[in-house]
C-alpha cells in the first residue's frame, strides 16, 4: 500500500513559500531537452552529503508520475516524495507521510519572461513543518532550513553549470512566511 501524501494543510506552524532560481543566457540546449535530462538524472544535481535522492518506486530511467524517491537528508531529516505532475516545462513532487515537511515542490525550466535567449531554472516550494518538533528545530533553531537552502542552491548551481551559457547572477533565494492558518489547496 502506498504511503499517503502529506499536504501542507496537515502540517504545523507557518506556511513557507520558497523560491530558488538561476538565469542562464545562451544555454547549450533548448529548455525542454535540459529539463528532460534533469528528470533522468535527478540525483546528480543534488549534493549527496546534504540530500541524497534514491528512487524507491518506479522505472530506473526518467521520472514519471507515481514514482517515489527516498531522500536521505543530513541529520534526522530523511523523507519520501512522490512525483505528482510532469509537464513540458516542470515536474512536481509531494511530500509523503513521515517527511519532515508537509507540502509540495515544483522544478521548472522556462524561457525568461523578459530576456531573450535566456532561461530560468526555478525550484518553488509550498510547505510547513510536519509537526511541532520539526517546526521548532527547523524554523526556530534554523537547523533544517540551512541544510535545505544549501541543497536547493547547489541544485540550481549544478543545473546552471550543466546548461552551459552565461549565468547572469548567483542563485537567488526568496522566502515568504505566511501565518499558521491552514491552507487546504497546498
Amino acid at each position: 500500500m502506498p504511503k499517503p501524501e502529506q499536504p501542507a494543510h496537515t502540517g504545523s506552524g507557518p506556511l513557507f513559500e520558497r523560491r530558488y532560481w538561476v538565469d542562464v543566457q545562451h544555454p547549450r540546449q533548448p529548455a525542454e531537452e535540459l529539463l528532460r535530462y534533469i528528470e533522468c538524472h535527478l540525483p546528480d544535481f543534488s549534493p549527496d552529503l546534504l540530500a541524497d535522492f534514491e528512487k524507491s518506486k518506479g522505472a530506473h530511467d526518467c521520472l514519471a508520475v507515481g514514482d517515489e524517491y527516498n531522500i536521505k537528508i543530513l541529520g534526522p531529516w530523511n523523507g519520501d516524495v512522490r512525483v505528482t505532475e510532469v509537464g513540458a516545462d516542470f515536474f512536481e513532487l509531494a511530500t509523503l507521510e513521515s517527511h519532515p515537511e508537509a507540502g509540495r515542490i515544483r522544478f521548472s525550466l522556462r524561457p525568461h519572461a523578459t530576456l531573450p535567449a535566456t532561461m530560468r531554472f526555478e525550484i518553488h516550494s509550498w510547505a510547513r513543518s510536519r509537526d511541532g518538533l520539526v517546526a521548532f528545530t527547523y524554523d526556530t533553531l534554523g537547523l533544517g532550513r540551512r541544510v535545505q537552502q544549501q541543497t536547493w542552491e547547489t541544485f540550481c548551481q549544478r543545473v546552471a553549470d550543466y546548461c552551459g551559457g552565461l549565468q547572469l547572477v548567483p542563485v537567488q533565494v526568496e522566502t515568504i512566511k505566511q501565518d499558521e492558518t491552514p491552507v487546504t489547496n497546498a
